[in-house]
């Protein structure tokens, strides 16, 4: 579950950025369908950093990274290897306030 201060931008944003599948919006609660998953969004959050354990995964998170940042997004951290893990990860925070991170299997 992500907080929204404000539900039709932050559904916007994820429907848009991610191709996220709207199926219920409401200013106080939403649902988004991506892949197997279903993200929910709780409304009435006043802002601010909201640090969420969330990992959204693609195949390749740099192009990603540039889509987030053109939507809105702020990347936080650029997503990159570090020694002895087998993915690239990085992290964002979404117009809401949101940090999620995003990774890409790089084997």
């Amino acid at each position: 579950m992500l907080m929204a201060s404000d539900m039709d931008r932050a559904v916007k944003f994820y429907a848009d950025t991610f191709g996220m599948e709207p199926l219920c919006v409401n200013p106080y609660w939403s649902e988004l369908k991506f892949g197997d998953a279903i993200i929910a969004f709780h409304g009435g959050y006043p802002g601010g950093k909201n640090p969420v354990p969330l990992t959204l995964e693609f195949d390749d998170v740099l192009a990603v990274a540039d889509e987030i940042a053109a939507a809105g997004g702020r990347i936080i951290e650029v997503p990159k290897q570090r020694e002895g893990e087998p993915i690239l990860l990085g992290t964002f925070r979404d117009p809401e306030g949101n940090e999620v991170f995003i990774t890409q299997f790089v084997g």
